[in-house]
């Protein structure tokens, strides 16, 4: 079973290649001589190195005290979460699901050895207590695909020890900086043998430099929201916390960038990966939806006095909730390892590589993308309108929910457009948002009385009284109503939304 630890850790270098006397940091007691370790380290990734591309490190190492299979993604710069597996001959299959998103058909073959001498400090308080692990490494690398080269450096790596103060490599930092020792140009040891080792070869051309055209600053939104998803990945295989949800708004950030600037982007092309990607959504928002409803019924449940809760209502929720749970995360992981999902991402891949540009791609963006949001804006205007002339019940519970949805797509073309329409758009998407918070309260009322509906029946065919359910039935509805009756106010203040666009 693999094991996850967050890795706070600093690199430096310098000239003496030596480690400066530490004795003095302030609330280091002592430097305690842990000995010398022989590390022998194979990474591995693809052909086109796919996963050094993303700053994650896949490696078998033997000698030192965690041997075994290690993993690390970025976190932030210096903090990366470490993944150990127990030392095998091949790669744990729980590692390489977490690689898939990038990985996908590819080959995973060893690009570089690192064989290190590792001097070890440890830094304590006085009460023995460790603050952080010091090392020197004298590392050797070795590229091991063809046309590579070896090299040699040494360094100096200062890791905080779990759950320690990240003041102390403050203290620690400013101890080496003053004796001559700088941080390390490479964030990783297999970044700075990748740059040493590489066979000479051209460097691709490209144009680079910020957005320039509409297609560019489209594109530039389209790809973040490609990589959000490739990235959260291993977050929801690794059941992360928000992470099912974050990934199934990025699909949905990109569905509705493809609608929304269908003037840009050829729908032709696009709109088969829309289904997709709405495929995708739905997958991730199965059992989501059922924790969200969940969440609410039951906090709806116990404010509900004692004396007006009739019958097991709790157990019956609690049994609603629990309904294919067990077996929601394992069909969603199979989602994850399907040739479906991972031929998505190689079309989103493809289509960023080479895009459907349209003629007003190549044209200047404010005007482009301004036209794109406007027209989805006045959507949303229509529809809030009908909503607001219908009378309630089921028509307008189906307008407003419309509206929701057209509200969510202004919001996304209003966050693709704000590199280059600025503060309006910024604006628009805070509006857009909180009008989203808004019907999104409504359309949970909705569900949530439907749901409490299916209870009722069940719980009175079981001889059980149906009180309560009608209680917070009518609670709900009072909740529905409150959001109608705000509406036409809050619409009236957010309607002039897009006029500085």
């Amino acid at each position: 079973m693999a094991e996850t630890k967050r890795e706070i850790e600093r690199k430096y270098e310098s000239d003496d290649s030596g480690l400066p006397d530490l004795t003095g940091v302030a609330g280091v007691a002592a430097v305690v001589d842990k000995g010398v370790a022989h590390l022998d380290a194979t990474y591995y990734d693809t052909v086109d190195e796919r996963l050094a591309a993303s700053s994650v490190t896949l490696r078998r190492r033997t000698g030192g005290s965690d041997a075994g299979w290690h993993l690390k993604f970025p976190i932030a710069p210096g903090v990366r979460d470490e993944i150990h597996a127990p030392l095998s001959d091949t790669l744990p299959d729980e590692l390489a699901g977490l690689v898939r998103s990038r990985v996908r058909g590819g080959e995973l073959l060893p690009v570089v050895r690192l064989r290190s001498e590792r001097d070890v400090r440890h830094l304590v308080d006085a009460d023995g207590g460790l603050l952080a692990e010091v090392a020197v490494d004298a590392v050797h690398a070795e590229r091991l695909t063809p046309g590579g080269a070896e090299t040699q450096w040494t360094e100096i790596e200062v890791e905080l020890a779990d759950g320690g103060d990240p003041a102390v490599l403050d203290k620690v930092e400013k101890r080496l900086r003053k004796a001559g020792v700088r941080p390390s140009a490479s964030a990783s040891k297999l970044a700075r043998a990748l740059a040493e080792t590489a066979p000479a070869k051209k460097r691709p051309s490209g144009t680079g430099g910020k957005p320039v055209t509409a297609g560019d600053h489209v594109l530039a939104y389209v790809r973040t929201q490609r990589d959000a998803i490739v990235e959260l990945d291993p977050a929801v295989r690794r059941d992360a916390e928000d992470s099912v949800h974050s990934m199934r708004v990025a699909t949905r950030r990109l569905r509705s960038t493809f609608k929304s600037f269908g003037g840009v982007l050829d729908r032709t092309a696009t709109d088969p990966v829309a289904d997709e990607l709405k495929w995708l959504a739905g997958e991730l928002g199965l059992d989501r939806d059922r924790e969200v409803l969940s969440e609410r019924l039951t906090a709806a449940l116990d404010e509900v006095p004692a004396a007006l809760v009739r019958g097991p209502v709790s157990e019956r929720l609690h049994s609603w909730s629990s309904a294919e749970h067990s077996g929601a995360r394992g069909k969603l992981l199979g989602v994850l390892d399907s040739h479906r999902y991972l031929a998505l991402l190689d079309t989103l891949d493809a289509l960023i590589a080479d895009p459907p540009l349209l003629k007003a791609a190549g044209k200047k963006p404010r005007k482009v993308i301004a036209k794109a949001v406007k027209k989805d804006f006045r959507k949303v205007t229509a529809l809030v309108q009908q909503a607001r002339e219908l009378e309630p019940g089921t028509d307008r519970d189906v307008a407003i929910h419309e509206a929701r949805k057209k509200t969510k797509r202004t919001r996304y073309a209003a966050e693709a457009g704000k590199p280059a329409l600025g503060k309006p758009a910024k604006n628009l998407v805070k509006s857009m948002k909180a009008l989203q918070n808004l019907l999104g309260e409504h359309q949970d009322s909705v569900m949530a009385r439907e749901t409490l509906r299916e209870l009722s029946a069940v719980a009175h065919a079981a001889g059980e009284s149906a009180f309560t359910y009608g209680l917070l039935h009518e609670r709900e509805a009072q909740r529905a109503a409150h959001v109608e009756a705000e509406l036409p106010g809050f619409w009236d203040a957010i309607k002039d939304g897009t006029a500085s666009l």
